[in-house]
This record gives structure tokens, sequence and C-alpha cells, in this order.
């Protein structure tokens, strides 16, 4: 087993099904997303640069996408709190995904790196 499923296996529920369902998700929005761990969270990378990162509020302990280049993204559930870069998407564990919200932001940040806004070097 990979140190990166432990991270998954080792949260309670609903977090883990949730995380597990976010990360489904993310892994399928194009065969050029691979998964990784920085900084023990799961980070999510677009040919080798990262675009991604799932973790867990330290006070409401709920999930949300954390989006590398969330300054580009518009959209009213994105929060960029203290960061000037990224945002971030909450998402109730308790709740149905917002499946199409969550689609569409993920495949908003991927147009970022497919369409050189965001340089991709290599």
């Amino acid at each position: 087993m990979r140190e990166i499923d432990n991270y998954y296996l080792n949260k309670e529920e609903p977090n883990k099904s949730c995380l597990l369902a976010l990360r489904s998700m993310i892994l399928a929005t194009d065969t050029n997303v691979t998964e990784t761990q920085k900084w023990g969270m799961p980070c999510f990378c677009f040919r080798k640069k990262m675009f991604c990162y799932l973790w867990t509020d330290k006070k409401t302990e709920e999930p949300y996408i954390l989006f590398v280049e969330g300054k580009y993204l518009d959209h009213p559930n994105l929060e960029s709190g203290e960061r000037s870069r990224m945002k971030i998407f909450r998402v109730n564990p308790n709740e149905d995904l917002p499946v199409e919200t969550i689609e569409a932001l993920l495949n908003s940040a991927l147009d970022l790196y497919r369409n050189g806004t965001i340089v991709i070097k290599g």
C-alpha cells in the first residue's frame, strides 16, 4: 500500500468517502492527471505541474479542494482567504457532492494548463 492511500484510509467517515470520491473525480478529469503527495496532502498534477490538492479544514474538519492557480478562477463558492494565488472549494461531506460544479471547476483549472495560461515546462 502506498503512503498516499493511508491518507484516505486513516480518515473518519464521512470524510473518508467524500475524499475518495473527490480523488476519483479529479483523476477521471484528464488522462494526464496524476496523484502524488506533498506536505502530507494528496496533490494532483497535470503533466507533472501541480494543479490541486485535497485537504480538510483544521477548524471544521470539512474537506476542500485547493486550486493552485485559483486566482484565475471565478466562481462564487471559491474562497481565497489570505491567499493571493490559491483558492479553495469547500465540500460538505454530509451532503451529495455538487458533481457538476466540481467537474466544471476542475476543467476550468486544467484549461489554464491546456491553453497555456499556465506554462508547463518540458
